[in-house]
């Protein structure tokens, strides 16, 4: 499926630069709570992820004639998602991991004990996540929260796969070793 979707993608794209610029709205709907989510996992607030994602899909209708198709279209656009991220965060000199949102899948359920649960849950992670190096962090959002293969997140960020594997393994102890205590065995 996904396959199709990617194809259906460079169907459009090849479609967009032919001439029938009003398609861009389907990729747009087609990755938009995506590159939302990102904007959200940087920015924190949803004024700053909807900004973030009109620049995003900006920036990519005006570059969208330099698209090769030698990666998925998601991938290159995740790519400008990303630098453009970076170039705000670098700006503002903030960042903010999507690990602190989904901590409120780790535990319990809609009981006091279960949202206590969850809160403390969320802390830790919240805690653990961002004591991370910052390169860390983004390969472990990337690769765990945005589902993107060591390749994809190699072509978005630039970091050597090697590297990327590197990071996401010593996240991965660094944050076993922060939430040891948290849960029980």
């Amino acid at each position: 499926m996904a396959d199709e979707a990617e194809y259906n993608d460079q169907l459009i794209v090849s479609q967009i630069v032919s001439g029938q610029k009003d398609l861009f709205r389907l990729l747009v709907q087609q990755h938009e709570k995506a590159v939302y989510g990102m904007g959200l996992s940087f920015f924190r607030n949803s004024e700053d992820a909807c900004d973030f994602t009109q620049d995003v899909f900006l920036k990519a209708y005006r570059s969208l004639s330099r698209f090769e198709g030698r990666s998925r279209f998601s991938t290159w656009l995740y790519k400008i998602a990303y630098n453009t991220a970076l170039n705000e965060v670098n700006r503002r000199k903030e960042y903010h991991s999507l690990a602190e949102e989904d901590a409120d899948k780790l535990a319990g359920g809609d009981t006091p004990e279960g949202r206590a649960l969850r809160n403390a849950a969320k802390e830790a992670v919240r805690t653990a996540v961002e004591e991370l190096p910052e390169r860390f962090r983004i390969c472990v959002d990337l690769f765990f929260f945005y589902d993107r293969s060591y390749q994809e997140i190699e072509a978005i960020t630039g970091f050597p796969v090697n590297t990327i594997k590197s990071h996401v393994f010593r996240a991965k102890i660094l944050l076993r070793e922060k939430l040891e205590g948290f849960v029980e065995n």
